[in-house]
């Protein structure tokens, strides 16, 4: 592939920049979806995990060996992600795996890394991916459950009692429908419609108007670009002013770019990073944040996501786990990772365990809604 063959050329000439580092390279693999429907996902995922590459090695490396991160791209294929991590485990012989993006990927290639007994770090939202445990899978996005604890508890306060549920039919998708299904009914909300959409969906309106129909107090859609700005427009142009909730996979300004207008008052649960200068000074993650987003910038010329946090996340906890346990190999690596409790990332705070895989708690996510084509930090 053209951008695993770049960034491998990119990295060499970084660890062999290392002065007086002659040990052989840490080889940490990489999958993203810098093509294909998830690259808004995928390429900040990629520059991000390209910037702290350098940053570690500019540090000199890790245990004294500096770093080379072998990234591939899988289109936001399941096929080709399959492939990439084969290619990763059985001819890069990388020690950890960081990704892939997506939860569809990142289920299908489990199986690979448990097998090989090599730890991935995914960077995708299903709770698939890390329950049942998985030894050797962990994930740095936060989970739907989390997310779709933030939407009840705001839909509480505003009363909301009849709620309906709109979800794309992909992993994704899928996964946050499951936990809809189970957490709206025990937390008192009547579950009043409950439609699906296809990833390459053009239009929604049908759905929507069988939505209205069933008179919801409010919408909760579920999904990753570009569907959900393709609902948010059909939504106007029906004329519907129910309040419509999004997921935190549209925690980004490449939604409000496509949804225009249409994205103003929807409501969603995201990551700090996206309101990371409306955060109050005593929040713990502002200072890493704002110093995520600025070099950021600097390199990229564009801002940072919550997507690209990920990618930060997945790199740095493997980086902090072979430091911790002063072990390079994948099952040292694997071990220490699991014993993290603490690390300061740009999802949140981490705190690994045997029974948790992700670490992150509610503190994770904050509600936002979308006002002046931004994102604005809603009160608790």
């Amino acid at each position: 592939m053209r951008l695993a063959s770049l960034t491998l050329l990119l990295l060499a000439v970084l660890s062999v920049a290392l002065p007086a580092q002659a040990a052989d390279p840490i080889r940490i693999g990489a999958v993203v979806s810098a093509t294909g429907p998830a690259s808004f996902l995928g390429e900040p995922e990629k520059n991000t995990l390209q910037m702290q590459a350098d940053a570690i090695n500019a540090a000199g490396g890790l245990l004294g060996r500096p770093v080379e991160v072998i990234i591939l791209d899988d289109e936001t294929d399941v096929n080709k992600g399959v492939l990439a991590v084969d290619r990763l485990l059985k001819k890069e012989n990388v020690v950890a795996v960081v990704g892939p993006t997506v939860s569809g990927n990142s289920l299908a290639v489990a199986p690979k890394v448990e097998a090989a007994k090599v730890p991935m770090v995914s960077m995708a939202a299903a709770e698939k991916i890390v329950k049942p445990v998985n030894p050797f899978v962990f994930k740095t996005a936060q989970s739907d459950r989390l997310a779709v604890a933030r939407i009840l508890a705001h839909a509480k306060k505003q009363g909301y009692k009849k709620l309906a549920v709109l979800t794309v039919s992909d992993g994704y998708g899928q996964a946050g429908r499951e936990v809809l299904k189970e957490l709206l009914p025990a937390g008192g909300f009547e579950l009043v419609g409950d439609e699906v959409y296809g990833p390459k969906d053009t239009d929604m309106t049908a759905q929507l108007t069988k939505l209205k129909g069933t008179s919801p107090d409010a919408v909760i859609c579920w999904g990753t670009n570009p569907g959900p700005a393709v609902v948010a427009k059909n939504r106007v142009q029906l004329g519907i002013t129910t309040p419509l909730y999004m997921s935190h996979g549209v925690a980004s300004k490449k939604f409000i770019e496509l949804a225009g207008d249409a994205a103003e008052g929807l409501l969603l649960p995201a990551g700090k990073l996206t309101v990371a200068g409306q955060l109050p000074d005593g929040d713990p993650q502002k200072a890493p944040l704002a110093a995520y987003a600025k070099a950021y910038e600097d390199r990229f010329k564009t801002p940072a996501s919550a997507f690209g946090g990920y990618a930060y996340d997945g790199l740095m906890l493997v980086a902090e786990a072979i430091k911790a346990g002063g072990d390079a190999s994948p099952a040292g690596i694997r071990a220490a990772l699991e014993k993290i409790n603490g690390f300061p990332g740009i999802t949140g705070v981490f705190r690994f365990s045997p029974e948790d895989h992700n670490g992150l708690d509610e503190t994770a996510f904050v509600m936002v809604t979308i006002a002046g084509g931004d994102f604005k930090l809603l009160a608790d």
